[in-house]
C-alpha cells in the first residue's frame, strides 16, 4: 500500500514514476543490446558477420588464438595498457594530491589543464600526437604508444583520486608528519591506504580505456607494434569476418573481470581499514 498510496501530497509513488522506469529501461536496452548481439555472432560458423547465425561453432575463437598476427597485436595492446595504467596511476595520484593541496584558483586551473584530454576531440589530439612523434621518432614504437595512452588516461585517475581525497581527513596525514614522518612517508602510510579504492578505480578506467583506444592508435601504431584495436579496425574494413566479434566478446568479458577484481581489491582494503 505504501508503494502505491502517497503518505502526503508531496510524495511521488512508484506508479507515478512508471514513465521514468520505462525510459531508464529503454536507455539500458539501447546500451546493452549491441553488446548482447556480439556474443551470438562470435559463435557463428559463417564466413561473414551475420545475425542471427545460421550455425554455431568455436571456429573464430580458434582462429584468433591460433593466429600469430592476432596474438602479437594482443600482446602489444596488453603491454601498452599495463604501462599506461601504472604511469597514469602514479602521475595522476601525484597530480590529484598536488591540486588538492593547492585548494585555490590556481589549483582549479591546473586541474582543468590536466583534464583537457577529456575535453579536446580525440581526432585533434591524435593529429597533434602524430606530428610531435614524427619529430621525435616515436611513431610505431611501444614507448610512444605508452606515453600517448598515459596522457589520455591520466584524467580518469585524477578525477577518482580527487574524489577520494575530498572525503579524507588530511589532519591524519598532518599528525603523522608532526611525529617525524616525511610528506612522502605520511602519504604512503596514511593517505594512500585510505584512498586506495579511488586510485584502483581510476587505474581500472585507465587500463580499459588504453586497451580499447583506437583513434590515436590508428595514427601512431603500425608494423610489429600494431595494437589489437587497430588490427580489428583494419580487419573490419578489409575482411568483415566474425573473428572481430570473437575478440570483442573476449574483451568485454576481460574488462568485466578486471572491474570485478578492482571492486574486490578496493572493497577488501576498505573493510580492512574500517576494522
Amino acid at each position: 500500500m505504501m508503494l502505491n498510496s502517497p503518505v502526503n501530497d508531496l510524495q511521488v509513488t512508484h506508479r507515478q514514476r512508471l514513465w521514468l522506469y520505462a525510459i531508464a529501461f529503454l536507455a539500458l536496452f539501447f546500451l546493452v543490446a549491441p553488446i548482447a548481439i556480439v556474443f551470438p555472432i562470435s559463435f557463428s560458423d559463417s564466413r561473414f558477420l551475420s545475425f542471427p547465425p545460421d550455425g554455431y561453432s568455436l571456429r573464430w575463437y580458434r582462429h584468433y588464438f591460433g593466429s600469430s598476427e592476432w596474438m602479437a597485436a594482443t600482446w602489444v595492446s596488453l603491454r601498452i595498457s599495463v604501462g599506461a595504467c601504472f604511469l597514469a596511476g602514479v602521475l595522476g595520484v601525484a597530480a590529484a594530491y598536488a591540486i588538492h593541496q593547492m585548494g585555490n584558483r590556481f589549483g582549479r586551473w591546473v586541474e582543468v589543464t590536466m583534464l583537457l584530454p577529456l575535453m579536446v576531440p580525440l581526432i585533434i589530439t591524435a593529429i597533434g600526437v602524430f606530428f610531435v612523434y614524427a619529430e621525435l621518432g616515436l611513431i610505431h614504437t611501444v614507448p610512444g604508444l605508452v606515453l600517448s595512452h598515459t596522457m589520455l588516461t591520466i584524467p580518469f585517475v585524477i578525477v577518482t583520486a580527487r574524489s577520494g581525497l575530498k572525503s579524507f581527513d588530511m589532519n591524519q596525514e598532518k599528525a603523522a608528519r608532526s611525529l617525524g614522518a616525511s610528506r612522502l612517508r605520511a602519504f604512503i602510510d596514511v593517505t594512500l591506504p585510505q584512498i586506495r579504492g579511488s586510485v584502483i578505480a581510476g587505474m581500472i578506467f585507465a587500463f580499459i580505456y588504453a586497451l580499447d583506444e583506437v583513434v590515436v592508435a590508428l595514427f601512431i601504431s603500425g608494423g610489429p607494434n600494431s595494437t589489437l584495436t587497430k588490427r580489428m579496425f583494419t580487419a573490419l574494413r578489409d575482411e568483415i569476418e566474425p573473428t572481430i566479434a570473437a575478440i570483442s566478446s573476449i574483451l568485454i568479458v576481460f574488462s568485466l573481470l578486471v572491474v570485478l577484481l578492482g571492486i574486490l581489491l578496493g572493497g577488501g582494503r576498505k573493510a580492512q581499514v574500517s576494522k
